[in-house]
């Protein structure tokens, strides 16, 4: 069969077809080559390792403060620590956000927040257990690597037992946050009192020896370059060969409102989709690319399920980290508005748990379904 594919693209093609790993030159060549014929390979990839799929999860957001010391330049969600916009969610109010939405059968909550330096070690376990108190059977997917190295400095024990401790507890995954870009420029620019790339890696590394998946990000789209960003996703790599304890990659759209480094354009939906396909073409190793519908937008995130993506994350419910105003923290799609939205692409609907295993394949439209609060309108986009 006589390839379709530039003769640029050719070389890498070859390897792909034949399972071969691509090289941090070839990985710099797709950030060259016609966004199309990536994503077709990226397909490809994505087609042989996960077929027609297209995975969801029926998941709630909480961020449980603001308050952070970090100071990073790129972020919109953190209050320095003596700001008066900062809060502080006790357990019990915890539990109130997971209540509001019993009515739905949430499957995994998400429990991430900035680096509150006041925090005991208690907290961080009132946290998971007021959790499993309200929803005993949910999975929860909590503290991104950064939190960890808070939470264990809190502690004064080394993190492998605060994790198995913490695990103990029920905290059942781990995000994959505060990874931004693995790059000392970039760290030295935009956020450099966070722990550097080693330290991450070395938390993720943690994380998988005592049985706890994790994901990993890249934020993208600020001042990062295409050769950072290879870099990234190299070292990314060769961990999870090591550990094989990653389930899902999940390259991150910058969003430049109310930053610092506002001025900046931040990235097009182009280039959310060429992130996803290289991610996708580089990462052989992990089994899940996810586009978060969140920050790339459903529409966005439908065309990914053809440039690379097999997950388009789950039904949020509300969400602190990226949003168009300080006060819009309501975004959410319904399980039948993601199924709907999957189907129109032509992929088949899964419903999955925190580690994917299959839940649901009902392709089930319901004419109405609750929201979790009367009479505010879900935010598609």
């Amino acid at each position: 069969m006589t390839s379709m594919m530039s003769d640029e693209m050719k070389p890498i093609e070859a390897k792909v077809l034949a399972g071969e790993r691509l090289t941090a030159e070839d990985g710099m060549a797709l950030y060259e080559a016609d966004l199309n014929e990536v994503g077709a390979l990226a397909n490809t990839v994505r087609e042989r390792m996960c077929g027609n799929v297209a995975w969801y999860v029926r998941n709630q957001h909480i961020n449980y403060t603001n308050i952070c010391n970090k100071l990073c330049k790129f972020c919109s969600f953190y209050v320095a620590p003596k700001d008066d916009r900062g809060y502080v969610l006790s357990p019990e109010d915890v539990q109130d956000r997971v209540r509001q939405h019993l009515e739905i059968p949430i499957t995994e909550i998400h429990l991430v927040a900035g680096i509150n330096p006041k925090l005991p070690y208690q907290y961080y376990i009132d946290l998971i257990r007021a959790v499993k108190e309200i929803r005993p059977d949910v999975a929860v997917k909590a503290f991104t690597a950064i939190e960890w190295v808070q939470i264990a400095c809190a502690a004064k024990k080394p993190m492998k037992d605060v994790m198995l401790e913490l695990k103990a507890e029920g905290v059942s995954s781990i995000p994959g946050g505060g990874a931004e870009v693995f790059s000392e420029r970039v760290q030295d620019e935009m956020f450099w009192t966070k722990a550097d790339s080693e330290e991450w890696l070395d938390v993720a590394r943690t994380a998988h020896d005592v049985g706890l998946h994790s994901n990993a990000t890249m934020l993208y789209g600020h001042i990062e370059n295409p050769r950072e960003r290879v870099e990234h996703l190299v070292r990314l790599r060769d961990l999870q060969d090591e550990t094989n304890g990653f389930l899902c990659y999940i390259p991150l759209s910058f969003h430049p409102e109310r930053t610092e480094i506002d001025h900046l354009p931040g990235p097009t939906g182009i280039q959310d989709l060429r992130e996803i396909a290289v991610g996708r073409l580089m990462l052989d190793n992990f089994p899940h690319i996810k586009t978060f519908w969140i920050m790339n937008t459903i529409e966005v995130s439908q065309v990914a399920l053809w440039y690379g993506a097999d997950d388009v994350d789950g039904t949020i419910q509300e969400y602190e980290i990226t949003r168009r105003t300080e006060e819009e923290t309501r975004q959410v799609l319904t399980r039948s508005q993601l199924v709907e939205r999957i189907i129109e692409t032509g992929r088949d609907p899964v419903e999955r748990d925190n580690v994917y295993n299959v839940l649901s394949t009902s392709r089930e439209i319901e004419d109405a379904e609750p929201v979790g609060v009367a009479g505010e309108t879900p935010v598609a986009s």
